[in-house]
């Protein structure tokens, strides 16, 4: 597993219309390395933001899609994504705030 820095688990934000409704119940989605953990996705998420507190982490691997460039066929690299659930007590993450 590679040695991953707090600062290389969290890639970017996910921003789509069911991940913005669910902000709501302080859900918040993250593109994260393939190879992070769930306590390292943690980790990252309560260090980057000041004054967060996590209370669990889901994630979810998706596999590279297949894609075609003539008779030539190969396969787009894999993700992971991480669903975040913060505390009850916990602020809210900022770069949300004015999408």
């Amino acid at each position: 597993m590679a040695d991953l820095k707090y600062y290389d688990v969290i890639l970017a934000p996910v921003v789509t219309e069911k991940t913005m409704n669910s902000m709501s119940e302080k859900k918040y989605t993250f593109s994260v390395h393939p190879d992070a953990t769930k306590s390292q996705v943690k980790e990252a998420v309560e260090k980057m933001f000041a004054g967060t507190k996590v209370a669990s982490v889901n994630t979810m691997n998706q596999d590279g899609k297949t894609r075609r460039r003539g008779a030539t066929t190969g396969k787009t690299s894999k993700k992971k994504k991480a669903i975040v659930q913060l505390t009850a007590d916990s602020a809210e993450i900022e770069i949300f705030s004015g999408l």
